[in-house]
């Protein structure tokens, strides 16, 4: 009987998340990343409807999104796929860093989780590195490239990351320096 009400919950949520009302989609969002966050599987049978979320026009609600999606990763990736465009155009939103930073986790954690995904997510992933370097989010981007090399990453993936911060892992400082050491070495 939990179950069949936490269900009905949830569904209530996502007819809530189609709403008109900005302010009570972005709350939505948020109690669904906190859901996602304690147990991602009661979004399973609602991938479709975290897809259209993500071309809602604020940011908190993409990005509230994002992390659910991203929770829901290890266990779900060969249904998110579809995830891969909406992550892509909030990975260079100019308008918030919070929306970037979250596509920036969601396509490390889902090229994660296999090599064939991996090679989909390195192309942006090394274009947002590009772009980024430096930025205040620069930090956990970097923390979650260490994730992604962890991961069952291709070769031809580790190697090109690997390429890609071997400059600062020799010549920079602080974090940068640290954490691109630590991704060069989980890419050997």
């Amino acid at each position: 009987m939990a179950d069949q009400s936490a269900n009905a919950q949830i569904s209530a949520l996502f007819t809530e998340l189609k709403g008109t009302g900005r302010r009570r989609r972005q709350e939505v969002a948020h109690r669904l990343a906190a859901v996602a966050k304690v147990d991602s599987s009661l979004l399973a049978d609602h991938v479709d409807d975290l897809l259209e979320a993500l071309e809602r026009p604020e940011a908190q609600t993409r990005w509230e999104i994002l992390t659910a999606l991203t929770e829901m990763c290890p266990e779900q990736a060969d249904k998110l796929g579809g995830a891969f465009d909406g992550a892509e155009e909030s990975l260079f939103d100019d308008d918030s860093a919070t929306v970037r930073l979250a596509a920036f986790v969601f396509l490390c954690r889902y090229g994660a989780t296999s090599a064939e995904r991996s090679e989909a997510a390195w192309p942006l992933l090394d274009e947002a590195v590009q772009c980024y370097h430096g930025d205040a989010e620069y930090r956990d981007m970097l923390g979650a490239l260490l994730d992604f090399a962890h991961g069952e990453v291709s070769a031809q993936t580790k190697e090109a990351l690997a390429q890609r911060v071997a400059f600062d892992a020799e010549n920079g400082s602080g974090y940068v320096k640290t954490f691109s050491a630590q991704i060069v070495e989980a890419c050997k």
